[in-house]
């Protein structure tokens, strides 16, 4: 009996550890392109979406012309994301936006659980900045970026944007998600809904 128990756990012990090695995650695509179908009648069924049948699929549905508008920035916060949506994006992967910023304007301090994010400057003049977690010190990583200048923010890390200039700044980001995800930090503490007890946010 007691052979049998030492045989039990010795083959418990071997499938943990062989299961350890295992991966099951396939985070490609399992076709050339799933063009997202507005509607699912002249639609397919692929990885878990519904596609434009690929036959009638054509160039426009890669194409965009969204990164040259201006976003209003005529808030409180003096900036506008505009994500650009390609329906040939769907299941890529990847996603783009145009931040543009008044003087002074902001993108608060704010993560993407999904996906990391790199940041182009075309116009203007911003100050960016990461904030690494509690093992690396809580570090802060930051930048005055200028035109041309690119930026990289890991995923799930606290990150912001700001223009420091005096004219309007404008910016491209690309995000590794195709839902990358926003939480903005001091909307999610200050404005959670049912709001926070003040008592924990004081001990904080």
């Amino acid at each position: 009996m007691e052979v049998l128990l030492h045989l039990l756990v010795a083959q418990v012990i071997l499938l943990a550890l062989a299961s350890s090695f295992v991966s099951c995650y396939d985070p490609s695509p399992l076709q050339d392109f799933c063009v997202a179908a507005n509607n699912n009648t002249n639609g397919v069924f692929v990885n878990g979406k519904f596609c434009k049948d690929p036959k009638l699929v054509t160039a426009n549905d890669f194409f965009t012309f969204g990164l040259k508008i201006p976003g209003n920035t005529s808030n409180r916060l003096g900036s506008m994301t505009t994500t650009i949506g390609i329906p040939g994006l769907n299941t890529l992967g990847v996603t783009i936006a145009r931040i543009d910023f008044s003087p002074g304007g902001q993108v608060p301090p704010h993560i993407h659980p999904r996906a990391t994010e790199i940041l182009l400057v075309l116009e203007g003049r911003l100050l960016v900045g990461f904030v690494s977690s509690n093992i690396y010190n809580n570090t802060l990583f930051s930048k005055i970026l200028n035109p041309g200048d690119v930026f990289l923010f890991p995923v799930g890390l606290i990150q912001f944007h700001v223009n420091v200039g005096k004219t309007n700044a404008v910016a491209i980001a690309a995000a590794g998600s195709q839902n990358p995800g926003l939480i903005t930090i001091g909307d999610a503490i200050f404005r959670s809904n049912p709001f926070m007890d003040p008592m924990i946010l004081a001990k904080a």
